[in-house]
């Protein structure tokens, strides 16, 4: 698939590629970066904004932060600081703009965290206001779902066992603390598979897309999983395997959650892949800008899906060799290249596990990554 009627101009520091745009997308804030977040006590261990408000909230070793998404203003820092080794991390905001916050907290002269879950409902209260307790104790989250329209949220998560580590679904209603099930996963679903997790709401699916053999060089094709969230009945097929090396591993994955559409990133070939669910079929592949099939170092690698718009949106460390620095590359739902948005700083360790945030109402999101590195979130438009 090659990028065909593409526009490019120097808007600011920032260099866009952008296909003809409509009138819709015309309407709102120009494409490009906006404003810089700082947090106020460091490092920030995830973030997540409502899609459908004007908050957000990030986590950080001593407290949690609200923060406006429009400007970027920290509206409320609270918490405790225990010792260096205990945190906060967001896993995400679910339905109704609750917030999810883990505590990590390593007891005095011991090595591992205990953890537990507190909730925000919503993050406008700016406090904490009561807490999750999945039925499995002593989990280890890895992913939760994305889609803050549903009342069902999935997270990925690690059953800690004296015998190891299990990898399960649980599926939840984080507002009233509630689940509906627990899905035991087998250890093909474990670490060393590099398993990416989203959630296809209108069929009641989790999904989850890793490499069978660990991403090795001249590997198996991927292997996307569809996981029904009542009954735990699972079902797979053969993700694409392009490129001389073939894919590796699975980067990033993203999905549509009412139309089935899913996109993953692949670590060997720098390409993007777009899937239909429904048919268990792909839809098509294509190269990143300014990469070959052999560009390991330029591939793309964490996804979020805007349902609103109909977009994807691709997280790229190194844009172009790294010329133009950090970018998101906006492709539609049929795998057609839109933008690209330049000009990011994006650490690598965290692109590959922290989304880009947005609000499609607005077509804007935050990114971690500012100019000074993981202290800081950078605003986009597209």
């Amino acid at each position: 698939m090659q990028n065909r009627g593409l526009m490019c101009a120097l808007v600011a520091t920032t260099f866009l590629c952008t296909a003809p745009q409509t009138g819709a997308a015309a309407a709102h804030h120009p494409v490009g970066l906006g404003a810089v977040l700082t947090s106020e006590n460091g490092q920030i261990f995830g973030f997540d904004i409502d899609r459908f408000g004007d908050d957000g909230v990030l986590a950080t070793k001593a407290t949690v932060e609200t923060f406006d998404q429009d400007t970027g203003k920290i509206v409320k820092s609270f918490g405790k600081f225990f010792n260096r080794d205990s945190d906060y991390v967001v896993p995400g905001i679910a339905a109704g703009g609750v917030a999810l916050i883990e505590q990590e907290r390593v007891p005095d002269g011991q090595l591992y965290p205990k953890r537990t879950y507190k909730v925000m409902n919503p993050v406008t209260a700016n406090k904490f206001t009561g807490k999750w307790t999945p039925p499995p104790k002593g989990i280890i989250m890895q992913d939760m779902s994305d889609d803050q329209a549903s009342q069902t949220t999935s997270l990925f998560a690690l059953k800690n066992l004296n015998a190891g580590e299990t990898p399960i679904i649980v599926v939840s209603d984080i507002a009233s603390n509630t689940f509906t099930k627990i899905i035991k996963l087998n250890d093909s679903f474990s670490g060393g598979s590099l398993p990416q997790f989203s959630q296809y709401s209108a069929a009641n699916q989790a999904v989850i897309a890793l490499s069978p053999d660990g991403g090795a060089v001249g590997g198996s094709p991927p292997l996307n999983y569809l996981i029904d969230l009542s009954s735990g009945k699972m079902s797979s097929f053969n993700g694409y395997n392009n490129g001389f090396y073939h894919a590796g591993s699975v980067n990033g994955l993203a999905v549509d959650p009412n139309t089935g559409v899913a996109a993953t990133t692949t670590e060997l070939n720098a390409q993007v892949e777009f899937y239909d669910l429904n048919k268990k079929t792909g839809i098509a592949f294509t190269q990143l800008p300014c990469t070959s099939d052999t560009d390991q170092l330029l591939s793309g690698t964490s996804v979020t899906n805007d349902p609103v718009n109909k977009l994807f949106l691709v997280t790229e460390p190194n844009y172009c060799d790294g010329n133009q620095g950090s970018a998101i590359v906006v492709y539609d739902e049929a795998g057609n290249f839109v933008e690209a948005i330049t000009g990011f700083k994006v650490p690598v360790d965290v692109a590959l596990s922290v989304r880009p945030r947005i609000n499609p109402a607005k077509r804007m999101g935050w990114i971690f990554g500012g100019p000074n590195g993981v202290a800081q979130l950078q605003q986009f438009f597209y």
